[in-house]
């Protein structure tokens, strides 16, 4: 059995995948498209062996050990749907965990929603692009503290160490990680364009 899933194997789902399993945890891996997880497990090397093919969600859910939890990292406009069709099939107690960027009112809503189900929900926020992902992101959590606390193990694992000690924490409750990945962002694209405003006036 499987101790997380993930489903959206696109840029960042595959490289964070690939890193999860690096670290030593098994996988269970889906994807809308069959075709995205064979080539998946086709680059996935030695990798393979953690790393468990799903061609259905319920596959998926049926392949994780209970408490179950799932990432899913997909586009920020198909959480929803990913959740209307991902919920029914998860008992209570369960995670999902939203690893895409998200707003933060968003995640707060999804929170609630799926409180209302019995299930857990936590809104991560996964900073670092492709090359993070796959070697070690920052991660910015936010939802309930015992649902952190149930794979914890696995964020601070996969996540950048700095000066020893890992770059990911739980920072409040529902959409609190998501809010702080925004404040990042701002941050990041105005320094990204202080340097072309000054490059674009010394050249």
């Amino acid at each position: 059995m499987a101790r997380i899933g993930l489903t959206g194997l696109g840029t960042m789902g595959a490289a964070l995948a690939l890193n999860i399993a690096e670290k030593g945890f098994d996988l269970a891996v889906h994807n809308r498209s069959n075709e995205r997880v064979d080539d998946f497990m086709g680059s996935a090397g030695d990798l393979a062996d953690k790393l468990t093919p799903t061609y259905e969600l319920t596959e998926m859910v049926a392949a994780l050990e209970a408490p179950r939890a799932v990432i899913i990292m997909v586009a920020a406009g198909a959480v929803d749907a990913v959740m209307a069709d991902l919920a029914p099939l998860l008992s209570e107690g369960d995670l999902i965990i939203d690893a895409g960027n998200a707003d933060f009112n968003d995640t707060r809503r999804r929170a609630k929603e799926m409180e209302a189900r019995g299930l857990g929900f936590l809104g991560m926020g996964v900073s670092g692009g492709e090359e993070g992902a796959r070697h070690g992101p920052s991660i910015m959590v936010g939802g309930k503290r015992e649902s952190y606390d149930a794979i914890s193990d696995i964020v601070t694992a996969i996540a950048a160490r700095y000066r020893g000690d890992p770059c990911a924490d739980w920072l409040g409750p529902d959409g609190a990680g998501h809010f702080v990945k925004t404040v990042h962002n701002g941050i990041e694209y105005a320094d990204m364009q202080l340097i072309a405003e000054v490059y674009g006036l010394m050249r």
